[in-house]
């Protein structure tokens, strides 16, 4: 919603240097949200200019121009070019001096063109910001305005004003106008508000040269006497379609007159076009009260109007020249020829007003929101009238709103009121709703005293009543989204202030904090970030083909779940594996010129047993607590979820930089992660030869804790890799976060500091090349015993000197005595007896 602060004070006190901040710090306190600022970004000098002579002069690409003398309140007139021709000789125009700057920006200067210097420029409506019509340059003399020659043009025309933008939220759809608007910035500051639907205007403080109608719109008469019809057989939910309708009759319009200035400024800073005086006033009032009105060319009306709903196969021409086929739920307002316009929505082709419209049936209903949001949708029509409606309008703004239409007609268009009309009023009243007196308190943990909760209430236009220890609120007809209690309370801390709601974290109670298993997923993912690693979140919804390359090792079919009614179908399938988000995260960060990542997720994968049914339980109601028996039910028909951490590295792993080369990530770096993911949950992990449909033969790991296996780490296939354009290498992790962590146990044994020195020695056995070296390692450690503190592979030679078929592994020992320093032959036993079993098993022999 787009608020011009000129209108905005005519209903409410601001401040005499009211600035955007302070609008939208008013605003925001009260439960808008900022959007922004709108302005007609002009600067001066920009006046009006009377044009004395001009001179047309055809060019040799086609065009005539004209040079004119065009006098701007100075000693002598400036000569200036102009490319229109819809002016003469006596006509007062808008003249842009050099210095100026339009919107654009377009600053204007004395330039050569044409054969001439020309001293400024001659404006149109749309280069000074007024709308998108370009027919030529803006004669004043056709608004109806004969100004000064001189006089500043940026005031005469509006031009100084600007408007805040908000949001305003489904529910709270009075604020949808200048009225609404006004109220809440009344209620943020304590300034006096004037509501414009209650018949008194007030005085308008306008700053305009042409100010804004200053007489009050007068109540008059009941309109009677145009046959109204409400013929609503087929409501929706039980609800009839129209609760109010008002018509109203002016005659003798003279619908070719001008828009004034002041009015068109207002609606292009609010976001809507100027089109034609009738239209503009019944657009103008529609933001100024909120309720949406629609005028009629009453001469193209066949008898009275009955509001119906639509018959099966009817079909209607909509203002905007298409021919919709309706649908039995459409609401319609019709007369003897058939539809004349969709309810709320849009009005008809055949009985709009044009500039030959002499008189004007005036029309505001009040239309059930769900009807007209079910229409607008349905014809794709996102109207500012529908947006209104289907968020709840007042019923009881109807009445004024035809009335200060026809006030406009009657000032603008010098037209007369007729008594000729209709009023129909079939809207309830709002029901009271008990408050008692403790809930805001219990609600909100406030001690709200009684004048801060009758205060609040009042202030937002509801009636009260106290009774002993509760209150009987009865809420204003604009609100319609208070319903009940807590909504209540809701307008009493928004408008006591928000900052009164004290801002305590609730304390855990014993044994109700996160679970172990929680704690240690976020040691998990500290221990990845912490590493260098970026976590990313991703999609859960994949392809089907994600799932067979990636959910499984070997390749086959792979049980998935298959969502119902998924956003894209290509993706309508729930994860296996987290790997294809990552991928897709490093595809996506690649294309941006990001070449070195590492990436890690942690999130939930969806395995689902083959055979079983899921999600075949029974849904709850929603206003009650499920019973066990419905929870247990809907958990078993939920698929077994486990939680993965993935990781991914591609690129360089260390840069290439001043005496040091390039280092690139590989199957190591997703090695190591798995190891320090191991280390930050307290497991073990052993590294063993493996192999996955997806990953590099040869350069796959399988991870296992204890007897169970709980991941792969790997490269990615080249070939897939090539298909989703990324380099030919690409390191990957996946590791059952939920198996490695029931591999641990809850019991936490320290290991002791022990001062005394290590001996270490190096071991370099040759083994067959098909003996995996995790198994040799594996063996070393076992075979040296209690003395080895730690043994790391340093070395995997083939080549010179190694038997074919043969390689030549190397170990780092490092070995260490908790109550002694160990002598060199103890290490040398040690490792001997390693080698020994080694060579039983595998048939090691040391290397010369």
């Amino acid at each position: 919603m787009r608020i011009p602060v000129s209108w905005l004070g005519e209903y409410v006190d601001l401040p005499e240097d009211v600035s955007v901040e302070h609008l939208h710090a008013a605003l925001v306190k009260v439960g808008f949200e900022e959007e922004g600022f709108h302005g007609f970004d002009l600067t001066g000098p920009v006046v009006v200019g009377q044009v004395l002579e001009f001179t047309p002069e055809a060019q040799t690409n086609g065009k005539t121009i004209n040079w004119c003398q065009v006098d701007v309140g100075e000693a002598e007139p400036r000569g200036i070019v102009c490319g229109a021709h819809n002016f003469a000789v006596g006509d007062k125009v808008v003249v842009s001096l050099p210095g100026a700057v339009l919107p654009g920006p377009f600053p204007i200067a004395a330039r050569k063109t044409y054969g001439h210097v020309s001293d400024g420029m001659i404006a149109s409506a749309r280069e000074l910001g007024l709308g998108e019509e370009h027919d030529g340059i803006l004669v004043l003399g056709s608004l109806g305005l004969d100004p000064e020659v001189g006089a500043d043009a940026i005031d005469l025309l509006g031009l100084h004003d600007f408007a805040v933008e908000i949001n305003v939220t489904p529910d709270r759809g009075y604020a949808l106008s200048l009225r609404g608007v006004a109220r809440e910035y009344s209620h943020s500051t304590g300034a006096a508000f004037r509501d414009p639907a209650r018949w008194s205007y007030g005085n308008r403080a306008s700053d305009f040269a042409t100010p804004a109608p200053t007489e009050p719109a007068k109540e008059g008469s009941v309109p009677t006497g145009f046959p109204v019809t409400i013929d609503d057989t087929a409501p929706i939910r039980g609800r009839a379609g129209v609760s109010v309708f008002e018509a109203r009759v002016v005659r003798g319009i003279d619908a070719t007159r001008p828009t004034p200035p002041w009015m068109v400024a207002r609606l292009a800073l609010a976001g809507v076009r100027s089109i034609s005086l009738p239209v503009d006033i019944t657009n103008y009032v529609m933001f100024e009260l909120g309720q949406p009105i629609h005028g009629y060319d009453l001469d193209t009306l066949t008898g009275g109007i009955t509001v119906r709903r639509a018959t099966a196969g009817e079909k209607f021409e909509t203002l905007d020249g298409k021919v919709r086929s309706l649908d039995v739920e459409d609401l319609l307002v019709t007369d003897e020829s058939g539809p004349i316009g969709l309810a709320g929505v849009m009005g008809g082709a055949k009985t709009e007003m044009t500039t030959g419209t002499v008189d004007v049936l005036i029309e505001a209903g009040n239309w059930e929101p769900v009807s007209i949001a079910r229409t607008a949708r349905r014809h794709k029509l996102p109207s500012e009238a529908a947006k209104r409606y289907e968020r709840g309008v007042d019923p009881a703004v109807a009445a004024p709103a035809v009335a200060r239409v026809a006030q406009l007609l009657v000032e603008l268009a010098g037209g007369t009121v007729d008594t000729l009309g209709s009023s129909y009023n079939a809207a309830t009243v709002p029901a009271p709703i008990e408050l008692p007196a403790d809930y805001a308190a219990k609600l909100m943990g406030v001690d709200y005293t009684a004048d801060e909760i009758k205060s609040s209430l009042t202030t937002i236009g509801a009636d009260l009543s106290a009774s002993s220890g509760s209150y009987t609120v009865t809420p204003p007809s604009w609100r319609p989204d208070l319903t009940d209690k807590a909504t209540l309370v809701e307008e009493i801390a928004r408008i006591v202030g928000y900052d009164r709601i004290p801002s305590v974290l609730p304390v855990a109670p014993p044994g109700r904090g996160l679970t172990r298993s929680q704690q240690l997923r976020r040691s998990a993912s500290r221990a990845l970030a912490g590493g260098g690693l970026t976590e990313v979140l991703s999609y859960s919804f994949v392809t089907s083909a994600s799932n067979e390359l990636f959910g499984s090792a070997t390749g086959g079919p792979v049980p998935a779940i298959k969502l119902a009614n998924p956003l894209d179908s290509e993706f309508g399938w729930m994860r296996t594996s987290v790997l294809p988000g990552l991928i897709d995260a490093a595809r996506r960060n690649l294309s941006r010129g990001l070449t070195d990542l590492a990436l890690f997720e942690v999130g939930l994968v969806f395995q689902p047993v083959a055979g079983e049914t899921y999600g075949s339980g029974p849904l709850p109601v929603g206003n009650a607590r499920p019973s066990d028996e419905t929870l247990l039910a809907l958990n078993a028909g939920i698929p077994p979820q486990p939680w993965h951490v993935g990781a991914l590295f591609l690129g360089d792993a260390v840069v290439k930089q001043p005496g040091l080369t390039a280092v690139r990530t590989g199957v190591a770096d997703a090695i190591a992660a798995a190891h320090q993911l191991a280390l930050a949950v307290g497991a073990t992990i052993t590294v063993r030869q493996g192999s996955h449909q997806a990953m590099h033969p040869g350069r796959t790991a399988e991870l296992w804790a204890g007897d169970t296996l709980v991941g792969y780490a790997g490269e990615l296939l080249p070939a897939i890799a090539d298909d989703r354009d990324l380099p030919r290498v690409v390191a990957l992790l996946e590791v059952d976060l939920d198996a490695l962590i029931d591999s641990t146990s809850d019991e936490v044994t320290p290991t002791p500091i022990v001062s005394f020195p290590a001996a270490t020695q190096d071991l370099s056995v040759v083994v067959s090349d098909a003996t995996p070296a995790g198994d040799v390692l594996a063996t070393v450690i076992e075979g040296a015993g209690s003395l080895l503190e730690s043994a790391r592979l340093v070395d995997d030679y083939r080549g010179t000197g190694i038997e074919p078929g043969s390689k030549s592994l190397t170990f780092a020992l490092r070995f260490r005595a908790s109550d002694r320093t160990l002598t060199a032959a103890e290490a040398t036993e040690a490792k001997t007896a390693a080698v020994e079993l080694a060579a039983s098993r595998f048939g090691a022999s040391l290397r010369e």
